[in-house]
């Protein structure tokens, strides 16, 4: 049984799953929490039941990053044996090929930003504070937030928020592109429930292909890219949605195909 970071479903929301961080007072991940978030990444991947994820750490905070006690005693020997998996267990998120919506409260700072930008989406109230805070003590972000937080929201702009370790606010992060919508903070997790709803009827694989499309192909040129696409888009007429999709649509129009997921 893990012990600080579980998935949960719930019979109001049939088909989203939600990872739970719970490491009370802020969810400060150290190399506990990093590996059980991977092992619920993996169990969301593998779980045919659940078709979308949230990533939530409660009411009152995702992550204020990464347990620097621990780290604090650790010689570059001892980190470079460790540092991969940190880097891995952080951005495990982003392996589930199933939409992924990090619903952020109160602070989300270092590795706890880190797992909000291995989701697809972020959805954050409106009184957060976020960042890679990582500068000020001598070091970089180490879980993937110097790659993904440049190609979410620019270098430039990555750049700023990384080389002054400063926090961002709500309003900012909408602006700049780092959250994707702010709502009360009490309702974080509904509105990310809600999101995440919306794919519980969709066509799981083609979502999968479409995910792995876009997040492959962002990360080379637009020829490879485009060869990336067309391997997904012509693998999908192997599966039965398609057959149902395109039949359903002839028959009745768009938007009525009941998906089986294979």
């Amino acid at each position: 049984m893990a012990e600080f970071v579980t998935l949960e479903t719930s019979a109001d929301h049939p088909g989203v799953g939600t990872i739970l961080l719970s490491r009370p007072p802020m969810n400060a991940l150290n190399r506990q929490v990093q590996a059980e978030l991977a092992a619920a990444a993996r169990e969301a991947t593998v779980r045919d039941d659940i078709k979308a994820v949230v990533v939530y750490g409660g009411p009152k905070v995702l992550a204020a990053g990464a347990d620097i006690k621990e780290m604090n005693d650790l010689s570059y020997t001892e980190m470079k044996k460790v540092a991969g998996a940190l880097q891995a267990n952080l951005g495990a998120v982003a392996n589930i090929p199933k939409p992924t919506v990090a619903a952020i409260t109160g602070y989300a700072l270092g590795g706890g930003l880190e797992v909000a930008l291995s989701a697809d989406r972020r959805i954050a109230g409106d009184n957060v504070k976020l960042g890679l805070p990582e500068i000020l003590l001598g070091v970089i972000p180490g879980g993937g937030g110097t790659q993904r937080l440049a190609r979410l929201i620019g270098p430039a702009k990555a750049k700023d928020l990384i080389f002054t370790g400063r926090f961002v606010d709500a309003e900012e992060a909408l602006a700049i592109g780092l959250v994707d919508e702010v709502v009360a903070p009490d309702d974080v997790y509904s509105a990310a429930l809600k999101w995440a709803g919306q794919f519980t009827r969709s066509a799981s694989v083609a979502i999968a292909a479409a995910k792995a499309a876009i997040d492959q192909g962002i990360e080379t040129d637009l020829a490879t890219g485009l060869k990336i696409e067309e391997q997904q888009f012509t693998a999908l007429f192997t599966t039965e949605d398609r057959t149902i999709g395109m039949a359903s649509f002839v028959e009745n129009g768009p938007g009525k195909a009941e998906f089986v997921g294979r």
